[in-house]
């Protein structure tokens, strides 16, 4: 099994395609992310709405970590080994286009009626439509740009998202308090027929400057599934997974859902110093994602980044939640640095591409991401069950207020995982940011 630095173009081949052909790789590459912006949006829109949500279908907080939080996740996880198989069978073109639709259709069912099941059927959508969105963009970048490029592109991408939450959040929150929750959320939806437009015209599938041959030759369906067996057969991908998904639980168990709720009653915040304080978040995430993927690539290492940044992030995290009194400066400073060391979950997407052939990128990115997602369906629950356990009778118009004691009692969900994260990670192999390959996936 030979060990090589690139399976594809170089940079120095890059250059000598001509300025254009950069410029439109990348702005190719720019709108899969774009795409996965969009859907990061409506997947954290329910965090700036609790107490409307909670108070409009008469929600306790396990109900509501269910509706808004799991069964978004219950089709994105679902469908992520599929959309990786899909991606390496049809090309990212028409199914990003097609599931950007059905997120923009999730969307308007999730605002237009008062009945909590057809909630329940438009938060499905956008989970089904979003389970495209990282896998398609991810893809677009092992077809357009160079390998070694990856993990710096998986950064900007998800930079792309944080920055899509962090200012979808402020807007959508001044949307909400203007014209109401409902309207905040069409108008969103509207936003998504645009982008589906705009994908369809200016995606492709196939890379005329790339001489990589699987750039090439769109696999069969024989061929994907004999590389998911070999992925499935790997413990390494089933680790990376793993560690992902305890790494992210800051997003999924804290700044997609329950964040502004705890900065609120737990610190006392106003509603809206609460959604600013929590978009922090998503700005460390922001820088953290493509600082941390170009310095893995700068040392040509992947799990000393994870493990460095992975501990200061535990550090951070118990200040918040266990420090007796935080002010506003404080609390704003422990965020961002929240978000931007826990970035590094991050390169897990980088090492399981390292493991397995480019042949069948799509399937292992998927295959993790279902992996990393899982989070999302067990913990926003787990954690409204523990307010609920821990909640002293308070309610405010109808929903329910939870004390600093019961939000300290339920974030604790988030030190364990990501010491937890911290063990594992000392189990995952280092790839030195090499991939291999052989005749096989």
């Amino acid at each position: 099994m030979p060990l090589i630095n690139s399976s594809g173009i170089s940079n120095h081949q890059m250059k000598n395609l001509g300025k254009a052909a950069v410029i439109f790789s990348w702005t190719i590459c720019a709108l899969g992310a774009l795409f996965y912006c969009y859907e990061y949006l409506l997947r954290i829109s329910p965090s700036v709405m609790t107490q409307e949500l909670m108070k409009f279908y008469h929600l306790t907080g396990a109900e509501y970590g269910n509706v808004s939080g799991s069964f978004y996740y219950y089709s994105y996880v679902v469908m992520q080994i599929l959309v990786g198989l899909l991606m390496d069978r049809f090309g990212p073109r028409r199914l990003l286009t097609f599931a950007c639709g059905l997120c923009a259709v999730g969307a308007y069912l999730f605002a237009c009626s008062d009945q909590i099941s057809i909630a329940m059927i438009g938060r499905f959508l956008i989970g089904l439509g979003s389970s495209f969105a990282f896998v398609g963009a991810a893809k677009l970048a092992t077809i357009w740009l160079p390998p070694e490029r990856f993990a710096l592109m998986s950064g900007i991408i998800f930079c792309l998202g944080m920055l899509g939450a962090m200012f979808g959040a402020i807007v959508l929150r001044l949307l909400v308090d203007s014209t109401g929750w409902q309207s905040a959320i069409y108008g969103a939806a509207a936003v998504g027929v645009v982008i589906m437009i705009i994908l369809w015209v200016v995606i492709r599938d196939v890379n005329p400057y790339h001489e990589n041959h699987y750039s090439h030759h769109i696999p069969t369906f024989k061929e994907v599934l004999s590389g998911l067996v070999v992925a499935l057969k790997k413990p390494q991908i089933w680790l990376v997974g793993t560690v992902g998904c305890l790494l992210y639980l800051f997003l999924t168990a804290f700044a997609e859902l329950w964040g502004p709720a705890y900065l609120e009653q737990a610190h006392g915040l106003s509603r809206a110093n609460a959604v600013n304080a929590n978009t922090m978040v998503f700005l460390g995430c922001a820088i953290g994602c493509p600082f941390i993927g170009w310095f893995s690539d700068l040392i040509q290492r992947r799990r000393l980044p994870v493990l460095l940044f992975a501990s200061i992030t535990l550090v951070v995290v118990c200040i918040l939640l266990y420090a007796p009194s935080l002010s506003l400066v404080s609390i704003y400073i422990l965020l961002f640095l929240f978000g931007f060391f826990s970035s590094s979950q991050i390169l897990m997407f980088a090492i399981g591409r390292e493991m397995t052939s480019i042949k069948i990128s799509g399937t292992t990115i998927g295959l993790i991401n279902m992996l990393i997602m899982v989070g999302g369906i067990i913990f926003p629950p787990v954690v409204g069950k523990l307010l609920d356990i821990c909640w002293d009778g308070s309610t405010l118009e109808g929903a329910r207020l939870y004390s600093k004691y019961a939000f300290t009692v339920a974030m604790s969900v988030l030190p364990i995982g990501i010491l937890l994260g911290i063990i594992l990670t000392c189990f995952i192999r280092e790839t030195y940011c090499k991939i291999y390959i052989d005749e096989h996936p």
